[in-house]
């Protein structure tokens, strides 16, 4: 097997360290990684500038680019040999719920989906403390997903499909079991926060995500909360097929 490992949080990130040492027990590992923090990235795709690949170590290279970029090159163009695998992570907070619309962790998985490759996208849940830094279990992250990977690759996944894992920061004998789950999702986001620059002009910090709102049983939010690994399959596409009769009745309004 040969990963492709990507993420958000940059290719200086401990986490994907941590998840590229876990994938050397399985196969050969290439990292294709943002030059820096690019979390929010969403699936963004640079197409205004070239972009510049660095190669910092053997199999590890900069991408001054989206974490949606570090797969589409690496699929198509810089690596010699097509990878079998795209794991992105560990991302260094959740991805639950609408997280998902936003995170590059998650955008580098479905990149790979979409360039034809199962894919995975691994975080560490960790509980608010504000102005606390929380000590992050990342091998708890990397004892789960070392499975959950083993099993995919005995099981492919359907081909508009990746897994989306969510993990709670506790030490192993501390999870409860895995969950597979339906994404929650949380209330409308925070309002904008106005600043001033020291030149007079204003600017806005974009609030903080909205409080979960469906988060019940079934949920990745219920899951995580109450000890569990979460595992949820997301389809890339994005039809809605239930309206598409439905819709097809207005047409002949239009």
């Amino acid at each position: 097997m040969k990963f492709l490992v990507s993420n958000d949080d940059g290719v200086h990130a401990k986490g994907i360290k941590k998840l590229s040492s876990m994938l050397k027990d399985l196969g050969d590992v290439v990292v294709f990684a943002p030059n820096r923090d690019r979390s929010g990235a969403s699936n963004s795709l640079t197409l205004d500038r070239p972009i510049r690949v660095e190669k910092v170590e053997p199999e590890v290279y900069s991408v001054y680019g989206t974490p949606t970029d570090c797969v589409h090159l690496a699929v198509t163009g810089v690596m010699e040999d097509e990878p079998d695998m795209v794991v992105s992570g560990i991302n260094n907070s959740a991805n639950l719920g609408d997280d998902v619309l936003y995170s590059g962790t998650v955008a580098a998985a479905i990149e790979g989906r979409y360039l034809g490759l199962p894919a995975v996208a691994a975080s560490i849940v960790v509980d608010s403390v504000k102005g606390k830094r929380q000590k992050r279990n990342y091998d708890t992250v990397t004892h789960f997903l070392k499975k959950i990977i083993q099993h995919v690759m005995t099981h492919p996944l359907p081909q508009d499909t990746i897994l989306n894992v969510n993990v709670p920061n506790l030490e192993v004998d501390e999870i409860k079991g895995v969950k597979i789950t339906r994404l929650g999702n949380r209330h409308k986001a925070e309002n904008a926060i106005p600043i001033t620059d020291p030149r007079g002009f204003k600017m806005y910090w974009i609030g903080p995500a909205g409080p979960e709102a469906d988060a019940g049983e079934g949920t990745d939010f219920h899951a995580v909360k109450n000890g569990y690994v979460s595992i949820s399959p997301i389809q890339t596409d994005m039809t809605k097929h239930d309206f598409i009769n439905e819709l097809g009745t207005w047409a002949n309004h239009l």
